[in-house]
This record gives structure tokens, C-alpha cells and sequence, in this order.
């Protein structure tokens, strides 16, 4: 562990104005609040923050990202306060402990208690000041080092399958590769421990059995270099162990199967020479076609820049040669912390690009889980290369399609997407991307995006926006049969409804607006005597008679039935009177209903059947309709319609498919009798808006 002089004087070694007293009094604060606390490990506690400031001064970060590192747990894990430490150590200090603190609760929560919320105020935190993150993921990486002490091997997993499926992406995403090459191992360690063993044990027989071939081909690539007058710097290693079986995985091949598990890498002065020892290279030893890329004009968005090609050695051996600059080179190893003079505005925006995308993807979706799985998407996966026919460079994840694209470029570009041009040939929308295509979006004013889209799109963006825009537009399609309904209810009334009257029932109701007490009513969330009282208060007992409330009756008695026995209509069938109905009597329980061509009958159930009829007098009960609506503007209200001229009364309204120009809905319907429920079905076959309807 660090001593206290020792991070003071590792601060003023590359920052000789830093203030030492404030570094003093940071590091003797979280000493005094973690006090006798304990790690895993057994050491103290506070040897965590302290490792955590050490990471910073070796990426030489400034003095407030030094003392955030020192008090980053705090307030979570001590009596500190965020008021406290702005007193003692300033605002800004504070800012950066509090939005560090943000993401540590969500670690605590389950995923699917991490509210969006929390979410988004922590990648609000990150775009506003991206030193959040260097301290969380420096945090994150010592909390790796030492998971080992952790007994619990359930703890373990889960904490390594949370920094290989959110930290890992997100050092790579600001270009901290070290850091994130380090996690994965780690969690590859924890996840995957006899592959982990096995890739590892093999990597050291080839290391002692070849002896130093690695420095031997390093070397040879160095005099073939210094031959054609380049000075450069060559390094050589195997490839990493989780590299090696992800490659395994994705090519369902044998460690042995893999020919280049060598990586080399050449620094040079200038990125002239870059290109001049690729030239080399290529004329040095034969190439393997499809495996060159230049990030280096293209770098990449966390700005990753380098020559990446792979060559054939002696033997057939393949191995992969990376050229930079020396510059490039810290850049790409730790990224944005690499050239932190913090200064906000000369931060390259494009770097933070992403951040932003990420709180638009809180904002569109739905819940937590769905949140989850889109910033995943967002921030996990390879990236493509493609271009507007203007040559504005957009980077996507490998199978990104032209949808995705056009979320990418703008999310209305994407809601009004109708067709695509790749490299002038129109494609279908589902077609996958490749490097360096060029893709013109044809769009209209009047599409949207389909449900089908969420089939192919591999964006978080992209599947965000289309399930918002998908439940808005169910949300309107239910609001127009609530509108229908609505007026049903305004009939009953003895005076006019004015508009006046449908504001003030929209706060009574405590809905935000009309459309929303719309939809409610159009999904029986709130039932007519709720909306009369709130439209004239006193008229839903005044009009509640008989003679001027027309309403099904709901008088259901049951014939065959020992006296005083329960029952209840089974809800697998939903019966009414004019069925054929039988009894079945479970132990402890009362007599379920069911139609005799119930299908659970003919699944077979552990009860006794008992023979059973409809009284005399019986009318009133729910039938359940499916529905194959045309997706065409107003067929819901054609649908609400036949129910309004039928008099049945919708008590639940479900969307469960949408697909294509077609859209499946199950209705609940209180009805007097089979007869009625028949006649309604006939009414909705005979309708144009209707493709389809059934009872079930």
C-alpha cells in the first residue's frame, strides 16, 4: 500500500503545483472514516481507496481525480457526507465522490431494481465529467486484483460476469485497453476457470518449449525494418488467454486450430514511417488478405488509432503485427486518461458521443431489464466502419443493418425509414453492413417504425426507440377506443359535456392529460361509474337505475349443485349462459365452471366432474373474443362500434401480436348469452376492418 508521501510525491513528480496539504488532508480523511474497517483480504480498508489513487498517478491524472479516488467510498461506506466533503475539499470534489457514489448503489440493487433513474443520472455524470469513470473503473479493476479473498464463490461469478459484461466494455469504450484487458483475464479467471487453466498451461509449454521465438521473430522484424532506415521499437507476446477463447468459441475450433496466438507490435516517430513499415511488411513476408485494417485514417470512436495487418512467418506460423506512433500508442493502452489535461473544452466531442446515446436509451425504454439489455447492446460489441453518401463516418456493431444506421445518424431518420441505397443498390432493410459501405436512407414522413425491425436490429439505440414508438402507437390505438367508449358514457349523462367538464375529470382521475384517460377507458383500467362521477360529480348514483343505466344484468345461478355450494366460472374457458357447462370439484375447494369443449377438460384434470346446467334466469357473464384487426387507421373505433351497437361492455382489451399489416387482440366482453356473444362474432366477421374473429 502506498504511503502517504509516496502518492503525494508520485502527484508532484508530473503536477509540481498540486496541493499537497489537499492531498494530505484527503488521504488522513478516508484513513480517520474507513477507521478499523476490513477488506476480504484481511487488510484494512483503506489500503483500497489509497490502491485506487496510486492507479490515477500512474495514468498522471489531476489532483481532484487523486483526492476522488481517495474518497470515493465515503459516503457510501462511512458516516461522510457529500455536504461534508464539499466543505472540506470543494464542490467539485464533491460532484465527482457523489456521481461515483451513484453507480456503487446501483451495483447493490438487483438488476431488475436498478432503476432507469439512477441509470441515467450516472451517464449524465459520466458525459458532464468523464473522470467518474477513470475512478470508477481503476476502483473497479483493484476490486478484481483481490476478488480471491471473496469466499463465496457465487459472489465471485457475479461480480466478474458484471465487469466482463458492463466495466470491460466501457474501458474499451474510452479507449483504456490495459484496464480492460486486465478485467477480462481477471473475470475469464473466475467464469471460466478450467479453460482459463487449460489456455494458460498451454501458453507456458509453448513459451518454454520454443524457447525465444517470440523475441526472435521481434528481432527480425526489426532488421527488416532497420534495413529499409526506420528506427522503431518492436515488442512481441502471446496473445491474451481470454482473446484466444473467445476466439475458440466464435470459430468452434481447438487451441491448436489457432495459427496466431503471436501479437507484435511496432512503434514508430511518425505516422509517415507507420505506413512505410507496412510497406516493408508486406514486401517482407506474404500477407493474409481480408486482415488489414487501418485505424490509423479511421480511428476508431473511443480514438483508438493503429495499423493492424497479419503476416505469414516461417513454417506457415501466422502472426499479428500492430504499427503506431509512440504517441498513439499511450492513447490506445489508456485511452482518454492517456492525455488528460483536464481541460472540458478541448475534450474531442466524439469521445463522449456514446454517453449521449446511452441517455437516450433510458429515456425510451420501458424497464428496468429492457434498460439493461439496450446500454449492453450499446456498449458491448465490435465495431463496423460505414459512410453517409455525404462521407460523415459512422461506427456500428458488427451485423448492424441499415436501421441501425439510421438510428445511428438520427433517431427521426430512423422512425420515418423506409428503404435503403448500399453503395447505390437498394437493399432490403435487413441487410447486414460491411466495412466502409456507403448507405442512403429513403425515408417518409408518413412510416414509422415496425415491430418486425426488432427482429434483425443489433443496436441498443435502435431496439430502444422502436419499442417506444411501437407503445405509442398502441397507446393511440387504445385511446380511440377509449374516445368511442367515452362518448357511450357521455350519452348516459343528463347535460352536455363541455370541455371544461373533461379537464376537470381528468384531474379528478388524476390522469396527466385526455389522451391518457383515453387509453385507461379503452383498457377497462377505470370503469364508467369512475368517469361519470368524475365528469358530474352525484351522477353515478343519481343515473345508476336500471331505466337510465343500460348495463348488462348479471343474475348467474347454477343448476346441479348440492345446496349452498361455491362456484366459480373457470377463466381457461370463460362460459356463458346457453353452454353446455360442467362442474369440476376439487378437495378443500369450490366447483369450477368450465364449457364442455373446454380444452383443459381434454388435457385431463385430478377432480371430480359433476353434471351441471344454467338456471332459468341466468344472463351476464364475460366472454373472451380474439380479433385479427387490419393495422389501418380507425379499425379500433369500427371494432369499439359493433361493441357499443351490440351493447357489450369491454372489460379488457390485449394486444398479443403484431405482424406485419395485421394486429391480434384478445377481448373480454360482458355479454348477456351465448346468443348475444354469437351475433357480436358474426358483426365482426362481416366488418372490413376485420380479418379475423373468433371466440375462445
Amino acid at each position: 500500500m502506498l504511503r502517504q508521501y509516496e502518492l503525494v510525491e508520485r502527484v508532484k513528480e508530473y503536477a509540481p503545483d498540486a496541493d499537497e496539504a489537499l492531498l494530505n488532508r484527503a488521504y488522513v480523511y478516508t484513513v480517520q472514516k474507513h477507521g478499523s474497517q476490513k477488506r476480504a483480504s484481511g487488510d484494512p480498508y483503506f489500503s483500497h481507496p489509497v490502491e485506487v489513487a496510486g492507479l490515477m498517478t500512474e495514468l498522471k491524472l489531476d489532483q481532484e481525480t487523486i483526492i476522488t479516488a481517495l474518497l470515493h467510498d465515503t459516503v457510501e461506506d462511512t458516516l461522510a457526507t457529500t455536504d461534508e466533503i464539499a466543505r472540506l475539499f470543494g464542490e467539485d470534489i464533491a460532484r465527482l465522490v457523489d456521481g461515483v457514489t451513484k453507480l456503487s448503489k446501483i451495483e447493490a440493487m438487483t438488476e431488475n431494481e436498478r432503476a432507469a433513474e439512477n441509470l441515467r443520472k450516472f451517464f449524465l455524470a459520466m458525459s458532464e465529467d468523464l473522470r467518474v469513470l477513470l475512478v470508477k473503473l481503476a476502483d473497479r479493476l483493484h476490486n478484481m486484483r483481490t476478488l480471491h479473498f471473496i469466499k463465496s464463490e457465487e459472489k465471485r461469478r457475479r461480480i466478474a460476469k458484471e465487469t466482463m459484461d458492463i466495466y470491460a466494455p466501457l474501458a474499451e469504450r474510452v479507449g483504456m485497453y490495459e484496464y480492460m484487458r486486465e478485467m477480462q483475464l481477471l473475470a475469464f479467471e473466475q467464469l471460466e476457470p478450467e479453460a482459463y487453466a487449460t489456455i494458460t498451461g498451454r501458453l507456458d509449454q509453448i513459451r518454454n518449449q520454443e524457447g525465444g521465438q517470440v523475441d526472435a521473430i521481434a528481432l527480425a522484424i526489426k532488421q527488416a525494418l532497420a534495413e529499409a532506415g526506420m528506427r522503431v521499437e518492436v515488442s512481441g507476446r502471446e496473445k491474451h488467454p481470454y482473446s484466444i477463447w473467445k476466439k475458440m468459441e466464435e470459430r468452434h475450433v481447438s487451441f491448436e486450430q489457432i495459427t496466431d496466438i503471436m501479437a507484435f507490435r511496432v512503434l514508430s516517430d511518425n505516422v509517415v514511417d507507420c505506413y512505410r513499415a507496412l510497406g516493408v511488411l508486406h514486401t517482407t513476408w506474404q500477407m493474409i488478405p481480408g486482415r488489414f485494417k487501418d485505424y490509423i485514417s479511421t480511428p476508431k470512436s473511443n480514438g483508438y488509432r493503429s495499423l493492424h495487418t497479419s503476416l505469414i512467418y516461417e513454417n506457415s506460423m501466422r502472426m499479428e503485427v500492430q504499427i503506431r506512433t509512440r504517441d498513439m500508442h499511450r492513447t490506445n493502452e489508456f485511452g482518454l486518461a492517456a492525455h488528460w489535461a483536464y481541460k472540458q473544452a478541448d475534450r474531442p466531442d466524439g469521445q463522449v458521443g456514446w454517453l449521449r446515446d446511452l441517455i437516450e436509451i433510458v429515456d425510451a425504454s420501458h424497464d428496468a431489464e429492457e434498460l439493461l439489455e439496450h446500454t449492453r447492446l450499446a456498449i458491448y460489441q465490435d465495431r463496423i466502419f460505414a459512410f453517409t453518401p455525404k462521407g460523415t463516418l459512422f461506427q456500428l456493431p458488427k451485423g448492424a443493418t441499415p436501421v441501425d444506421f439510421a438510428f445511428a445518424v438520427h433517431t427521426d431518420l430512423g422512425a420515418k425509414a423506409v428503404g435503403a441505397k448500399i453503395n447505390g443498390r437498394h437493399m432490403p432493410l435487413r441487410t447486414q453492413l460491411n466495412n466502409g459501405d456507403v448507405v442512403e436512407i429513403i425515408k417518409s414522413d408518413g412510416a414509422g417504425p415496425e415491430l418486425s425491425w426488432l427482429g434483425f436490429v443489433v443496436t441498443g439505440k435502435a431496439r430502444a426507440a422502436i419499442r417506444r414508438a411501437v407503445r405509442l402507437k398502441e397507446r393511440a390505438e387504445i385511446a380511440v377506443i377509449g374516445r368511442k367508449l367515452f362518448e357511450e358514457i357521455c350519452d348516459r349523462l343528463p347535460a352536455k359535456i363541455g370541455k371544461k367538464a373533461i379537464r376537470e375529470a381528468v384531474k379528478r382521475l388524476g390522469f396527466e392529460n385526455e389522451d391518457e384517460m383515453m387509453a385507461a377507458i379503452g383498457s377497462a383500467k377505470v370503469d364508467d361509474r369512475d368517469i361519470m362521477e368524475a365528469l358530474v360529480p352525484g351522477s353515478a348514483r343519481e343515473f345508476s337505475e336500471p331505466d337510465a343505466w343500460p348495463k348488462q344484468e348479471r343474475a348467474v345461478s347454477i343448476k346441479g349443485l348440492t345446496h349452498g355450494a361455491g362456484f366459480h366460472l373457470a377463466k381457461c374457458c370463460h362460459p356463458v349462459p346457453g353452454d353446455r357447462i360442467v362442474g369440476l370439484k376439487k378437495p378443500g375447494q369450490g366447483v369450477e365452471v368450465h364449457a364442455i369443449d373446454c380444452l383443459e377438460l381434454a388435457n385431463g384434470i385430478d377432480a371430480d366432474w359433476i353434471d351441471l346446467s344454467w338456471g332459468e334466469r341466468s344472463q351476464g357473464a364475460i366472454g373472451r373474443l380474439r380479433a385479427v384487426l387490419y393495422n389501418r387507421t380507425g379499425t379500433l373505433a369500427e371494432m369499439a362500434g359493433i361493441f357499443a351497437k351490440s351493447h357489450a361492455n369491454v372489460t379488457n382489451l390485449h394486444m398479443i401480436q403484431r405482424d406485419g399489416p395485421f394486429g391480434t387482440y384478445e377481448i373480454d366482453l360482458e355479454v348477456q348469452d351465448l346468443a348475444h356473444l354469437t351475433r357480436i362474432v358474426s358483426a365482426l366477421r362481416a366488418s372490413d376492418a376485420v380479418a379475423e374473429a373468433e371466440r375462445i
